[in-house]
């Protein structure tokens, strides 16, 4: 386990903090940090990015990773368009969640109401070293949907 800092933000005074639902959850749940007084109208095939009211601290060597609430996309069509959305360690801004309604009707995003999850993950760094060769393996060249398929 570690430790990680975050600040609310004035916008989101009263509203629950990231927490796990369960004790084994692997996310913590995001809220809207929307005006009580005005939530935000997800008309169907509409995006927008709905306030969290809260910044994070990662480690170094730590990404965040803001991924969709199965309920949601289940019970209204609605989702993570940029799942999952990368927050990096260095980033200090409000986590925001870039939500979609995939739905039929729309959907209403109210004050407090969970809207995605969120994942903190170790990374590694890398090297890039370029060739002009790379080692052969059985799948080779063989792209989008190629390990499924029965035949070609």
């Amino acid at each position: 386990m570690i430790a990680v800092k975050f600040r609310r933000l004035a916008h989101a005074e009263g509203l629950p903090s990231p927490s796990r639902q369960s004790e084994h959850a692997s996310g913590l749940d995001l809220v809207a940090a929307v005006p009580s007084n005005a939530p935000r109208i997800l008309a169907p095939g509409e995006r927008a990015l709905i306030p969290t009211g809260f910044a994070i601290e990662l480690p170094p060597g730590f990404e965040g990773q803001v991924r969709p609430r199965s309920g949601l996309a289940l019970k209204h069509g609605v989702t993570v368009l940029n799942a999952p959305g990368t927050i990096d360690a260095d980033y200090r801004g409000e986590i925001g969640v870039l939500l979609i309604n995939h739905g039929e009707e729309s959907f209403a995003v109210s004050r407090g109401a969970r809207i995605a999850q969120f994942v903190v993950s170790r990374t590694e760094a890398v090297i890039l070293i370029e060739t002009d060769e790379l080692s052969g393996t059985s799948r080779g060249e063989n792209g989008f949907g190629s390990t499924g398929l029965t035949s070609r």
